[in-house]
């Protein structure tokens, strides 16, 4: 075998993509090495094996790396609930973090095609497919619907195949708010609209507020892909896109006709 073969079998027995990997690997062996050997100081109350290890190579950053698009829109969200200040507030399969967290101020009920066993107080999971929800006409007065739209119809989740899922979900989203009820809901953005199958789809800011046509905008924030100042930018322009590929809006819409 020569060397080449050799380093390629080295470092697919250790999970390695590539020679840095395997470079941090070998450092982790010697650190678990002196760790270990550091045991024998102390009182032994924790066992350790071998057998046991949990390698985490990607964590000794400078800051604390995070996922930019559900950090800042569920943070968007949360403040806009509290100015809105409703009774209830009904969520169609937005992160579980936003739910769960602010039911412990504001009772949630929460929808999605596969419902989570959730256990905790104000909220309630249920069962809804977000192309026939169960609601009467102009019935929701709090309504939220974040970072889920441009899902439906890309099989993605087990959902049937439709190239107009999206527009379809957007209709009943209009169909059940209430007259002077508010709509928070966040899609991708970008300079274009295009699908990136089967994950989801990045819209146009004007194809946005087509869809909510009729609609006030109360708030329109930003999630720039790149990290500028602030990184959430509020009351945005849609200028701001510009070169942005796969950006974050945050609408905030009440319905008015």
């Amino acid at each position: 075998m020569n060397n080449s073969n050799l380093l390629k079998t080295i470092l697919i027995t250790l999970g390695a993509r590539n020679v840095r990997d395997l470079v941090r690997y070998v450092r982790y062996l010697s650190e678990y090495r002196d760790f270990k050997h550091s045991l024998r100081n102390t009182a032994n109350r924790f066992e350790m094996k071998f057998s046991d290890r949990w390698p985490c190579l990607d964590d000794r950053t400078t800051t604390t790396t995070f996922d930019r698009h559900y950090v800042f829109h569920t943070a968007w969200a949360a403040r806009c609930l509290k100015t809105i200040n409703p009774e209830r507030h009904v969520d169609i399969s937005s992160s579980l973090f936003f739910g769960s967290i602010v039911s412990a101020f504001v009772p949630i009920d929460f929808y999605d095609y596969r419902p989570a066993e959730l256990n905790l107080s104000q909220l309630q999971s249920r069962h809804a497919d977000i192309l026939h929800l169960p609601f009467a006409d102009a019935s929701v007065s709090s309504l939220s619907c974040m970072h889920v739209v441009e899902h439906i119809g890309l099989g993605r989740y087990g959902d049937p195949f439709d190239p107009d899922g999206d527009l379809k979900a957007m209709a009943e989203l209009r169909r059940v708010l209430a007259m002077g009820g508010s709509l928070l809901f966040v899609v991708p953005l970008g300079t274009s609209a295009k699908i990136m199958f089967n994950a989801h789809r990045v819209y146009s800011y004007d194809q946005v507020l087509t869809c909510f046509e009729g609609f006030d905008l109360v708030e329109f924030a930003l999630i720039p892909e790149d990290k500028r100042d602030g990184s959430l930018i509020y009351n945005a322009h849609k200028e701001e896109l510009a070169g942005q590929e796969y950006a974050c809006g945050c609408f905030w819409f009440r319905k008015i006709c």
